[in-house]
């Protein structure tokens, strides 16, 4: 039997519904003709969803990076997703969020399944069109 993720804590907004930045307008040429161009990168959900969380808290980023022990500019770089933090600084700011890496990582994973979800959609949706006009 499979079990279900718990539900995150009611302060927890992840806004699945808001798609990941399409990461093919980062410079970074790392991740050029990566077999998975459509797909959003980590850095960018997780970025996203920092700042989402943040903005729900109604704070700034030198509230949230004073008490993560980061630089502004530093999470800014990491909500913009320009930064690949280390598991250290991603729970740090996790911890100044008042969050566990628990609820991030699915508030995150919650936030790419609805990207690939919306994805399929669309791609029914262009393919069924071609369907009727054929």
């Amino acid at each position: 039997m499979a079990e279900t993720a718990p539900a995150l804590p009611e302060h927890i907004d992840p806004k699945p519904d808001r798609a990941p930045r399409d990461h093919a307008s980062h410079d970074d040429t790392a991740h050029e003709g990566a077999a998975h161009d459509s797909e959003p990168l980590w850095r960018d959900a997780l970025g996203e969803c920092l700042r989402d969380l943040r903005h729900d808290r109604g704070e700034k980023l030198t509230d949230t990076a004073g008490r993560a022990g980061i630089s502004p500019q530093y999470l800014s770089e990491i909500e913009r997703g320009m930064k690949d933090p280390s598991s250290e600084m991603i729970a740090a700011v996790a911890g100044a969020l008042e969050l566990t890496l628990t609820d991030l990582t699915v508030a995150v994973a919650e936030r790419l399944q609805s990207f690939q979800f919306s994805a399929s959609v669309a791609a029914y949706v262009h393919n069924s069109a071609y369907a009727l006009a054929a």
